[in-house]
């Protein structure tokens, strides 16, 4: 892959905002307020889709990001981007700004199964009948001290540690 092609790719970007490249599997990850919404791979650029912009990749005859596991074929979703949206800044805008949006649902889909985790994972507190003074007095254990001596005398007002 060449760095020609990034700086490029990051040329295209550069109306959308301040964006960054990192390395990554082989290709650079395209990042913009710390969420992934490109991929460069192989001299390709390839943008975020979710449910709710995959048709307008499917529509513009976008082909899915692919590649190959274990010797399967895996996917994500992210698409190729549009060739005329390549030649521009101007023409690469829209797309950007989707494929952004696209990083943005699907972060707060991720926020929002995390929290769900987290909350099944709090057991509620087991109440089976109601607490009243005589419920809760009989409940109660009592603690033995363990005493290695016997016990000083306390003075009356001194105070005890």
């Amino acid at each position: 892959m060449s760095d020609d092609f990034v700086d490029y790719v990051m040329e295209l970007f550069g109306p959308f905002g301040t964006v960054g490249v990192r390395r990554m599997f082989g290709g650079h990850g395209v990042y913009l307020d710390g969420l992934m919404f490109a991929i460069v791979s192989e001299d390709t650029l390839y943008l975020k889709a979710d449910e709710m912009n995959r048709i307008e990749f499917q529509q513009a005859g976008c082909e899915v990001f692919g590649y190959t596991r274990k010797g399967k074929r895996a996917t994500l979703n992210f698409f190729r981007a549009p060739e005329d949206a390549m030649e521009s800044p101007e023409l690469m805008l829209p797309w950007a700004r989707t494929a952004y949006a696209a990083a943005l649902r699907t972060n707060a889909k991720k926020q929002a199964a995390g929290q769900a985790k987290a909350a099944r994972n709090v057991a509620p507190r087991k109440q089976t009948e109601p607490r009243t003074e005589a419920t809760s007095v009989k409940k109660r254990k009592t603690v033995k001290k363990k005493t290695t001596g016997p016990a000083k005398p306390r003075r009356r007002g001194a105070r005890v540690r």
